[in-house]
């Protein structure tokens, strides 16, 4: 069985050496690392280009934006799962893939998920995501938000369809739901497989991002379910706010 990572990357020379450095410890014995970089006019690529021999593929060019590099590097990718670890954020242990990966090859899920938690820029981790994953995941419960992060969705590249670059701040969110409607196995490993950097685009683009979540979600489910579970959301956000101070 293999996995195939990928980092998406544009003028991180802060982060990206840790991300690198973090995936390369890792002890799975079939590991395929792809860098797909924008063309990063910083230090990015010097940084990179250091881990150059144990770095599977490395792509340095310009893009139409992180969705159209993510669908860069699924295009070149050839494991058996496909997961995305993007600069800035890390997988939560050296032996998380080989601990949740162990499974007989002719009978492998067809999404693997666990818990995320957040992290500063220094690594320190600060807590656990808002949104926790399900017992029992389905597409059917992204009606209830991002419960998985990203980073913490492995799917089986058989089953990846190219995100939909007409979104640009929230297509991870249909791509996770396309992937599920086609699955027909998900196994929660009741790890946390991912640290996520706190900050960054994602809290830059919040509003953004919930309108075009608002249209997948009418998308999949229909407007009027999209809508009452909009209104839910938006409950049970102001009450988390109230008593947590964060998201």
């Amino acid at each position: 069985m293999k996995i195939s990572i990928i980092t998406v990357v544009f003028n991180s020379e802060a982060y990206i050496r840790a991300t690198i450095e973090n995936i390369l410890a890792q002890d799975f014995p079939n590991l395929e690392f792809i860098v797909v970089d924008g063309k990063s006019t910083d230090a990015t690529m010097s940084i990179v280009e250091e881990y150059k021999d144990r770095i599977d593929i490395i792509v340095s060019e310009p893009d139409k934006g992180i969705y159209d590099a993510m669908n860069k590097g699924l295009r070149l990718a050839t494991g058996d799962y496909v997961l995305f670890i993007n600069s800035g954020d890390k997988l939560s242990s050296s032996t998380i893939l080989s601990d949740i990966l162990s499974f007989d090859t002719d009978n492998l899920p067809d999404v693997v998920y666990g818990d995320t938690e957040i992290t500063d820029s220094e690594g320190n981790i600060l807590h656990s995501r808002r949104h926790r994953p399900p017992e029992n995941l389905s597409w059917k419960e992204f009606k209830k938000g991002m419960l998985v992060c990203h980073q913490a969705f492995i799917a089986k590249r058989s089953l990846c369809t190219e995100y939909n670059t007409n979104y640009r701040y929230a297509a991870d969110f249909d791509w996770c739901i396309n992937i599920l409607k086609k699955a027909s196995s998900v196994y929660n490993t009741h790890k946390v497989i991912a640290l996520f950097m706190d900050g960054g685009q994602t809290k830059k683009t919040i509003v953004p991002g919930l309108k075009e979540r608002f249209r997948i979600m009418c998308t999949h489910y229909g407007k009027c379910s999209a809508i009452f579970a909009n209104i839910k959301l938006g409950f049970k956000f102001a009450w988390w706010r109230l008593w947590h101070k964060w998201f």
